[in-house]
């Protein structure tokens, strides 16, 4: 501050000026860098967005099925004209249940069993697979040959679409694989109830199938559970025992180093490295069973362990050096140290690190689809050692069709395989809040 006299010999004292230090600059651009946040966030949630409407909207159909209730007369001269079922049940196999459908669709409907066009017309709107479901209705209960039971069979998938609106029905007959008589024919066992809409148990218990109506998700359901089992009962120990050593035994010399430097590296290795790694090993080198969850389960744990290492050390890197030093003051070994204090401690971060790797090997297709395990199997595995598929090579097969009606089917097991990965994300964070301590 400057002292100044004025000419009547009063002293008038002047602030200095004031110095920009970009205080303006700095605020607008820390402004700025937050609107710049603000629009990366909105940018992604608009395009997640987009992303879980276009899936559910496609999808959420999937989870409903289009049948038709028809009383089914099981005609023994149809079935077994011969009467040999007792000595020869082979016959009961053989019948020709195609038939059966077709007399009783024409019934239902009242069509002139001599005009060939209708009949087969009527016969279309069936599922492919419906005499698989009378032939094994009869196989387990051979009382009902001569008997009429109504019967709950899927309709065609071309039925199902235009009855869920996924046909414009307005066009010309000919660019539309539903013809006006069927159309027809539609509404007018759905007036009467024999049409309608349930819920589509298939898509979780049916394997697949050439037909979109019948296909499921069953062995991928129970190949995916396979794989989750062996990757967790494989990668969790071997992964927590490495990070065991390296970070509390492990002398810190070059050996290590490297080691630890390896495990970084593998955490980055593209997956389907790891596919070529296991045909090359597994299948071509130790005779392991191609397509089988076992390969895969083992693939999917070497993928799965250098992020499982990861994790570990840096839970046990978060627990205090004091916990240590006060186990080992009080006559504790450098074992019971570890194991009675500091394991138990970063168990939360432990568990974290494992649902997400398992998450993230959930979600893998690429090292799966060089093993085999995108084989068409309809039948579901009874062992690890069986032929299988996964969720999302299954989402990948569905997606390659050329049926209309496997869009439907492929969004459909993205939502499911959506669901699986939310639930397996959020016990992660559940057990990360339930264990957490904050030091």
């Amino acid at each position: 501050m400057t002292d100044i006299v004025s000419p009547a010999g009063v002293t008038v004292s002047k602030a200095p000026p004031r110095r920009d230090i970009g205080i303006k600059r700095r605020y607008a651009a820390e402004r700025r860098f937050q609107a710049y946040g603000i629009a990366a966030i909105t940018f992604g949630l608009v395009f997640l967005f987009i992303l879980l409407w276009t899936v559910i909207g496609k999808g959420y159909t999937a989870f409903q099925q289009t049948a038709i209730t028809l009383p089914i007369e099981f005609s023994e001269k149809t079935i077994d004209p011969n009467n040999k079922r007792a000595t020869d049940p082979s016959v009961l196999i053989a019948a020709n249940y195609p038939v059966l459908l077709r007399d009783a669709i024409v019934k239902q409907l009242n069509i002139n069993a001599a005009s060939r066009p209708d009949v087969r017309d009527a016969s279309a709107m069936l599922s492919k697979s419906a005499p698989i479901q009378l032939r094994d209705m009869v196989m387990s209960d051979p009382s009902i040959i001569g008997k009429t039971v109504n019967v709950t069979v899927l309709a065609d998938a071309n039925v199902d679409s235009a009855n869920k609106g996924q046909i414009d029905l307005s066009v010309d007959e000919k660019n539309r694989k539903v013809n006006d008589k069927q159309v027809g024919w539609m509404n007018e066992l759905k007036a009467s109830g024999a049409l309608h809409k349930q819920f589509n148990t298939g898509l979780f218990v049916n394997g697949n199938s050439s037909r979109p109506e019948a296909a499921g998700l069953g062995v991928a359901l129970i190949g995916s559970l396979y794989l989750m089992l062996i990757v967790l009962v494989l990668s969790l120990p071997i992964g927590v025992a490495a990070s065991i050593y390296l970070e509390e035994f492990a002398p810190k010399n070059k050996l290590t180093d490297l080691i630890e430097v390896n495990i970084n590296n593998l955490a980055a290795v593209p997956s389907i490295v790891y596919g070529l790694l296991g045909l090359s090993v597994f299948i071509n080198f130790i005779g392991l069973p191609r397509s089988a969850s076992l390969v895969g389960g083992l693939v999917l744990t070497l993928m799965t362990l250098p992020t499982i290492i990861i994790a570990t050390r840096a839970a046990l890197r978060a627990v205090p050096p004091s916990i240590r030093a006060a186990a080992l003051g009080l006559g504790a070994s450098k074992m019971q140290m570890v194991f009675h204090h500091v394991l138990p401690l970063a168990m939360p971060g432990i568990l974290t690190g494992t649902i997400i790797g398992l998450a993230h090997a959930l979600g893998e297709t690429a090292p799966l689809l060089l093993i085999g395990m995108v084989a068409f199997v309809a039948n579901a595995p009874t062992t690890p050692l069986d032929p299988s598929t996964a969720l999302p090579v299954q989402v990948y097969m569905w997606a390659n069709e050329a049926e209309r009606a496997f869009v439907e089917r492929t969004s459909g097991a993205i939502i499911v395989l959506l669901l699986f990965l939310i639930v397996m994300n959020m016990g992660a964070i559940l057990l990360r809040r339930r264990f957490e301590r904050r030091w």
